[in-house]
């Protein structure tokens, strides 16, 4: 049957990630480090509102945009937290998450053969969105020496003719890195220089820690109209079942976003607007202390790798962490099969994020203390196995 598939996605692997959650479903007394899944149910003030919104018959489809009401105290809030002003009614589209931004961004502004540069480690669905919208994705790397920073001297020796966009996530998923001002300020340039439209994946963006600060992409000076934000209430609220996501752009690359999203998708889920709205309006108490209790499980997971002589650069945000494991074994996916397997934990081998990312394996800190202590019990006890030789984790 394979002749009925079409070429393009037998071109785009199967997720990494996936085969690892799957393996771990068949075990018990497993400990995951790799969901990257907030531990916390949905705060109850958003559950509350979603159940009324239910009660009152509020299950209709809403504008394709998504609820006015919404979009309305999506922009105040934007603009509260980092400067920007948003249209509610041009410039604004709720989507089924993050995921479907991102790809009816890139159907509605992408040509076959378009080049879009991505820094690398990056999420798995960035390269497959390109893909699918018929570009093509220009993977460029970063370096654990420069704490996972965009490399501005790569990117630019990476541009052609062809390149039309540069997709950026951060606070950044695997790695945990946050844009600095100096490295946001030099994207900006390069973006300038080349005429680039600039996707900005910001889903983590209360998500920050140790003194760090998110930079809104569009914020920059002279960005705003060359960025299309991407962001949703998945990690902030707790909320990722809820499937509602968001994108802000120009006026004219909205409507297009909108067309895409139209015959795709209809419009967000109802219920789950409503929940959202709540979430804007109730919940940022709640985001104040899941941050609180990330950043206190940060700091035991990286006091862990060091214990147990594993570098790993500090990160600022998302709840993720990139240690490397390249001096115990060259097969890093052997290493995280094995661990499973002989320890229960699952952690996820860094090459599902990029090349860049062979030799790293990476922890999402999004579950219970307790877990994560007993998770850095059992990976030391591996880790001084291998170091023996009393485990095989790859040949070389």
């Amino acid at each position: 049957m394979d002749h009925f598939i079409s070429a393009k996605l037998r071109a785009v692997p199967a997720s990494g990630i996936r085969r690892f959650f799957d393996i771990a479903a068949t075990m018990t007394d497993v400990i995951s480090l790799g969901v990257g899944e907030p531990d916390f149910p949905t705060p109850p003030v958003i559950r509350e509102a979603a159940e009324a919104a239910i009660r009152r018959g509020a299950t209709r489809y809403t504008s394709n945009q998504g609820l006015l009401e919404l979009r309305e105290s999506l922009a105040e809030h934007l603009h509260h937290h980092y400067g920007v002003r948003y249209e509610p009614t041009t410039d604004l589209l709720i989507t089924v998450g993050v995921s479907e931004a991102l790809q009816v961004a890139c159907l509605a502004t992408l040509n076959p053969h378009d080049e879009v540069l991505i820094p690398e480690p990056c999420f798995v669905a960035y390269a497959p969105a390109v893909l699918f919208a018929g570009g093509t994705p220009v993977c460029v790397p970063t370096r654990p020496e420069d704490d996972f920073a965009p490399d501005i001297a790569a990117l630019e020796a990476a541009v052609t003719p062809r390149t039309k966009a540069l997709l950026i996530g951060y606070p950044n998923n695997p790695t945990g890195a946050v844009l600095t001002p100096e490295v946001a300020l030099a994207l900006a340039a390069l973006a300038e220089r080349h005429d680039l439209l600039v996707y900005s994946d910001e889903i983590y963006d209360r998500l920050v820690y140790g003194g760090a600060t998110h930079i809104c992409f569009a914020s920059l000076p002279g960005m705003q109209p060359r960025t299309i934000t991407l962001g949703g209430f998945s990690k902030n609220y707790a909320m990722t079942g809820w499937r509602i996501g968001y994108l802000c752009a120009h006026p004219a690359l909205t409507a297009a976003c909108v067309k895409a999203h139209q015959y795709l998708i209809m419009s967000a889920p109802t219920v789950g607007q409503h929940a959202a709205l709540a979430a804007l309006r109730h919940g940022e108490p709640y985001v104040q202390e899941m941050v609180a209790e990330y950043d206190r499980r940060r700091r035991v997971l990286l006091r862990g790798f060091a214990q147990i002589g594993l570098p790993c650069p500090t990160p600022r945000g998302a709840f993720y962490a990139f240690p490397s494991v390249a001096h115990l074994t060259p097969d890093p996916e052997i290493f995280c099969e094995q661990l499973l397997v002989e320890e229960q934990v699952a952690l996820i081998p860094g090459a599902g994020f990029g090349a860049s990312g062979a030799g790293h394996i990476r922890a999402c800190y999004a579950t219970a203390l307790p877990k994560i202590e007993e998770a850095i019990e059992r990976l030391g006890r591996f880790v001084q196995r291998v170091e023996a030789g009393g485990v095989a984790v790859g040949a070389g």
